[in-house]
């Protein structure tokens, strides 16, 4: 029953991403995705610092900084640029591919075993989320493509390298969400000065766009996902990711008056099920982690008398 509330609150996380698209377009300033961004990750990554009271120390610094770019301050920009050089459908479905990156990192960075059936799953939750937000009109163009790939493995490395690494003792997983969302927006800062700058109008519907992506898109979700991340099979986690474009199709139709029809509701069903599937594991367990926040586990009876 724990894992199952866990994984409930690590699915609220791209859940709540999801509604990222309609509150840009309906909310922000036209024309300032990264200025967006900016303010998703970097004021809230300083508050959730305040609030955790934590700093990284030692090799913490470069690893936050990494894990920080990969997660938010790379993944930002080129899933932004893959939107404006794709159309939607296909930006997202290049996104979906980011469970795809973490089945096979797994076996390389965490020396786990390769397990067909988590990639069948994966593979069914891709066409899933295909069915659901494709169109037979889709242009396809070289610059949004490698971004929409490149937003796919930025992201899949980050969540990897996120479950490898852990989180150091007596540090919350709030504390790690900050020294992330920090990093990331101080990467973020320069390039969004030097590209589009600040709105030149900001009112109250655009604070509150702000706000929602700051403290519910940014310290909440990611304090959740990150969680999640350090107590549930980390490809496990990716295949949630599934949720956040079946959001924001789900948000177009009621919201915004986008149709669905046959094709996307069964696409809706495929990825559904391919969510759930993937949370179920077969076969050996995947070799243990080392995490920093956790001691190692006592040696057995049998192990104390061998080693004596």
């Amino acid at each position: 029953m724990d894992k199952f509330w866990t994984t409930v609150l690590t699915a609220s996380a791209p859940a709540v991403w999801g509604t990222t698209y309609i509150v840009t377009t309906e909310m922000l300033p036209a024309g300032h995705p990264l200025f967006a961004s900016l303010m998703r990750a970097l004021p809230a990554g300083l508050l959730a610092i305040v609030l955790a009271r934590a700093l990284p120390s030692g090799s913490w610094w470069w690893k936050s900084t990494v894990l920080g770019v990969l997660n938010m301050g790379a993944f930002f920009p080129l899933l932004f640029v893959a939107a404006y050089h794709l159309p939607g459908g296909v930006a997202a479905t290049l996104a979906a591919a980011q469970p795809l990156v973490v089945a096979i990192l797994v076996v390389f960075i965490l020396y786990e075993p390769f397990s067909a059936w988590r990639l069948f799953w994966v593979v069914v939750g891709i066409i899933g989320v295909a069915l659901v937000v494709l169109r037979s009109t889709a242009a396809l163009d070289a610059m949004g493509v490698a971004a929409g790939a490149l937003s796919a493995v930025s992201m899949g490395f980050g969540v990897t390298l996120t479950k490898k690494w852990g989180r150091p003792a007596k540090v919350s997983a709030m504390g790690l969400a900050g020294w992330q969302l920090t990093a990331g927006g101080l990467f973020l800062l320069p390039i969004t000065l030097m590209t589009e700058g600040v709105p030149s109008t900001i009112d109250h519907t655009a604070v509150a766009g702000y706000l929602w992506l700051g403290l519910v898109g940014g310290i909440l979700t990611y304090t959740l996902w990150f969680r999640g991340i350090g107590r549930l099979p980390v490809a496990s986690v990716a295949v949630l990711g599934l949720l956040s474009p079946l959001v924001a199709a789900a948000l177009g139709a009621l919201l915004l008056g986008q149709t669905l029809g046959i094709v996307q509701m069964v696409g809706f069903a495929f990825a559904l099920t391919a969510i759930v599937g993937g949370q179920i594991t077969t076969g050996r367990k995947p070799p243990q982690i080392r995490n920093t926040e956790t001691r190692e586990p006592a040696l057995s009876a049998a192990q104390a008398r061998r080693a004596s």
